[in-house]
Parts: C-alpha cells; structure tokens; sequence
C-alpha cells in the first residue's frame, strides 16, 4: 500500500479578508491553513512563527518598504530551503512575476485558477518544482531566459561578486578550508578571509553555512 501524500502546511497572504476566507473555504480539507496575514510585516512574522511547507502569497501587499510580495520573500530568504513561495494574484504583469520570482518564489499563478488546480500547484511547489499558470509560463522564460528561473536569480546576485569573489565563493560551498582555497587559488589565507567577509557581505550572509545553503539552492556549486 503506498503512503498518503502529507498534508500540507499553509499560509495564505492578502490584504483582502474575504478573498483569505474563501481561500481557506475552498482549500479545507487538502491543505492545512494554519495561518493567515494582510501585510508585509505580519507576513515575515507568521511565516517565521509557522515555517509552513507553503506561503500563498498575492504579489500587492501594503505594509513594508512597499515591495509587497516580494518584499516578503526577501525577508524569509533564510527559510526558502524550508518554506516555498507561490504566489497568487489577479496580476498577470510581466513585472510582478520577475520580481517575486528573482526574490525567490518558486511559482506564479493567477487568481483564476480552480481549487483542484491550486491544491496540485501547492503539492508541486513543495515537492520543490516551479509552477506557473500556462498563460504566463511563455513571458517567464522570455523574462529569464531559456537557462531558467534558477540561472536569473543567480546571475543578478552573482553580478554583485568579482570574478574571484565568485571562485572563493564556490571553493567555500564546496567545504573547501580556507589554507586550500589559498593553495589553490595561489594567493594568501588572509585574501582568502578577506573575499569571504566581502561576499558574505555582498550577499547579506551572516556565516559560511549560510553561503553553502544560498550556493546550493541555485544549484552553482
């Protein structure tokens, strides 16, 4: 007998009590909804609070810097190994999809989309694949490019580091010790110490686990 799929985890975010309310209505018994929230800041503190397998997230959020959605991909980015993002909206813009997705949602889909549809986008997301609605998996890939949403996002942060920032950086992801990245690279232990402290800056990564986890994700290791 093969095991039941686990029931997933979720948060619902938007700024409209009524659209929540029918979201957790038509979401029962598929997916557990254990929180919900309006805004930015409650969105980053409920996430942390919950660490759901799942944020539905509408991209048009009030609260924050003003950066909705993704703003509060951004702030959760610590988790993304953990908490996947899908976002959900009436949008269809070009620019409200690259922008949550470069922060690091791993899908889009519009609010059109039946129940039965947004209960398989949860389960793929959290299984780790990208979903988008069909209508705009087309300007996704002209947005990102046929390497897909995984090369952007890396080539936007990776356009912060220097060359030999980024070789340092995937010696270290790679469990490299300092001394032979040093002899490898042909320069000393303490240029080493120094490009790690300027791409754990430029990353706004606190620890050289934290840059393993962020190499990892976009799969540049």
């Amino acid at each position: 007998m093969s095991t039941p799929a686990p029931v997933r985890r979720v948060v619902i975010v938007d700024d409209h009590a009524i659209f929540r309310a029918g979201l957790r209505a038509e979401l029962a018994g598929c997916v557990d909804v254990v929180a919900e929230a309006p805004d930015v800041e409650s969105a980053a503190a409920v996430i942390r609070q919950q660490v759901p397998d799942v944020v539905l997230l509408d991209v048009h959020l009030p609260g924050g810097t003003g950066g909705g959605g993704a703003e509060v991909v951004k702030l959760c980015r610590d988790l993304l190994e953990e908490v996947k993002f899908l976002a959900i909206s009436v949008s269809d813009q070009a620019e409200d999809v690259v922008s949550v997705i470069r922060a690091g949602a791993r899908g889009y889909v519009t609010k059109t989309i039946s129940a039965a549809e947004l209960v398989e986008a949860v389960e793929s997301v959290a299984s780790g694949d990208a979903v988008f609605s069909p209508r705009l998996a087309g300007f996704v890939l002209d947005a990102f490019g046929t390497s897909g949403v995984v090369e952007d996002v890396r080539d936007e942060e990776l356009d912060r580091l220097s060359a030999r920032e980024v070789e340092v950086m995937r010696l270290i992801a790679r469990g490299y010790t300092y001394r032979e990245i040093a002899s490898d690279l042909f320069i000393s232990i303490k240029t080493v110490e120094t490009h790690v402290s300027k791409v754990l800056r430029k990353l706004q990564l606190s620890s050289r686990h934290e840059l393993t986890r962020w190499a990892e994700q976009r799969r540049i290791v």
